[in-house]
């Protein structure tokens, strides 16, 4: 099995994740905002649901960046893990062709 990827997947990656959690508190924010008109339609579970939800959206908003954080960690960890053994597997490379005794490989009808 290939695995194969560009040299930059995994930076676009984090970037694009960075630009979503930055994104995520304005959209839970909207999400508020929006359903302000609703607020007095809910009865029972379904307002005590959506009161605890509007008291609790900046923890919320808190709670969902800390786990893109986390995700933002390990993107740049296989980041630089991918880095690493890309360099390591060239330097090996080198490595092994510097060794390398091409003239013996040589054949000749002599």
């Amino acid at each position: 099995m290939k695995f194969d990827m560009g040299s930059t997947a995994l930076s676009t990656l984090t970037t694009q994740t960075a630009g979503s959690s930055n994104d995520l508190g304005v959209l839970i924010r909207q999400l508020v905002a929006a359903a302000e008109p609703l607020e007095g339609r809910f009865n029972g579970a379904g307002k005590t649901a959506f009161d605890t939800f509007k008291l609790n959206a900046d923890e919320i908003t808190s709670a969902l960046n800390g786990a893109l954080s986390q995700i933002l960690g390990g993107q740049s960890g296989m980041d630089k893990a991918f880095g690493t053994g890309d360099q390591e597997s060239a330097d090996n490379a080198h490595s092994a062709l510097a060794a390398a005794n091409f003239d013996a490989a040589r054949f000749s009808g002599r």
